[in-house]
């Protein structure tokens, strides 16, 4: 028997969704648009109105948020069929019952014993966690991600590139300057979850226990990793792009990530506030731009849901299609909820090619170890999984501070 892969077709649920997401927002720029009017010709807003409008931009963020869970429900493939392979049935039977033999038969296959008592679950097991996980971890979506079976990972970047230039047909070619390369490592730290079952959800035939084993693991997993890959400090967890060092656009160095100042401490500047925005944008080159992207968290987002163009048109845009992204000025907006609020010099908003910019590593290899002891009548399973992290191109990624300079 084989396994097959299905595609879920957009749901009128998703349709749904998709149109209430569009009528909240309808509904909060003619709020907001009837407040915004109300300070210009009083110089402040009714208290009842400004209620209103918090109340329909909490509704469109929680609608937007369903709309999204959809999305990603629905992108999920589903699965037909049972796969027959020895390592699979073998891991079946050691997560249900705890038989140990199928594994030490098939310990040439991927189902093997490790040094430290567990086991590495089957390819099939591992690719369902991290296809959860990226649809749970905003970063790791949006990064490059790649496996590696070593414990660091060590990549040589270029940081200045080798002297070139034009010469005719026949003149000499003088020798050019060798590039300045730099050696970045990434290490991969343990990442860990305990989820436990009932031996009789374990008995029962219908319980597809490797899919549950991934859900249950899905969002301790993605907690964890997603606050490291935004702030971790690197000591036992991946590094995030707010604990490099971080420099006004334009006088960064190596290693150090540029940033653009809103002039306004704590907060935009009360007359132009997309300014800083638009210089966001503008602070990477060009080809970083081609793919850029925002990051913020909820709170962020609803600050910059309420600013205007020239022509009084909203910057912040839902999608107008199924499984399209948020847009601002033009450019998609991840919602990072480990990204800190608007604050006294805070880094609250990040824009970038995350792709190019920060790089998610996982060592190939997830472990389990089954324990029925410790927590009767619970079967714990101890899960382990390696990752790292951090920034690959410190010219991809910049950000926006929340202060006078």
């Amino acid at each position: 028997m084989t396994k097959e892969t299905k595609m879920s077709p957009v749901t009128g649920e998703t349709r749904a969704a998709l149109g209430e997401v569009l009528a909240a927002f309808e509904a909060f720029k003619q709020a907001n648009d009837q407040r915004l009017g109300e300070i210009e010709a009083k110089a402040s807003a009714d208290i009842l109105l400004d209620e209103k409008v918090a109340r329909i931009d909490a509704a469109l963020t929680d609608q937007k948020s369903a709309l999204d869970r959809l999305l990603l429900g629905e992108a999920r493939p589903g699965l037909s069929g049972t796969n027959g392979s020895a390592e699979s049935a073998a891991w079946s039977r050691y997560m249900r019952r705890g038989d140990l033999a199928g594994l030490a038969e098939a310990k040439s296959l991927s189902a093997g014993s490790n040094s430290d008592g567990g086991y590495v679950v089957p390819a099939e097991t591992e690719a369902r966690i991290d296809r959860l996980l990226i649809e749970a971890s905003p970063i790791r979506a949006i990064a490059s991600v790649r496996q590696t079976s070593a414990p660091v990972f060590r990549k040589p970047v270029s940081r200045g590139g080798a002297a070139s230039g034009w010469v005719t047909e026949t003149a000499a070619r003088p020798e050019t300057g060798a590039p300045s390369l730099d050696l970045l490592d990434f290490p991969c730290t343990e990442l860990y979850a305990m989820p436990a079952a009932t031996q009789q959800l374990l008995d029962d035939a219908m319980v597809d226990v490797d899919q549950w084993l991934a859900e249950e693991v899905r969002d301790v997993f993605a907690v964890q990793e997603s606050a490291a890959f935004v702030s971790g400090d690197g000591s036992d967890k991946p590094k995030g792009f707010l604990s490099y060092t971080k420099a006004l656009d334009g006088t960064e160095s190596w290693g150090e990530i540029g940033y653009v100042p809103t002039g306004t401490d704590g907060a935009f500047d009360a007359g132009d506030p997309a300014d800083a925005l638009i210089d966001l944008i503008y602070a990477p080159k060009t080809g970083y731009r081609a793919a850029g992207r925002f990051v913020m968290n909820r709170r962020t987002v609803s600050a910059v849901r309420r600013f205007k163009d020239a022509d009084g048109n909203y910057l912040w845009q839902p999608s107008l299609s199924e499984g399209g992204s948020s847009t601002l000025l033009g450019y998609p907006v991840t919602e990072a909820e480990d990204m800190p609020d608007i604050g006294s010099d805070s880094f609250s908003i990040a824009f970038g090619d995350f792709a190019k910019g920060y790089l998610v590593l996982d060592r190939q290899g997830v472990e389990v170890l089954r324990d029925p002891y410790s927590a009767k009548p619970y079967v714990l399973f101890y899960t382990t999984k390696r990752v790292g992290g951090g920034v690959q191109d410190f010219a991809a990624i910049k950000l926006l501070k929340f202060g006078v300079s």
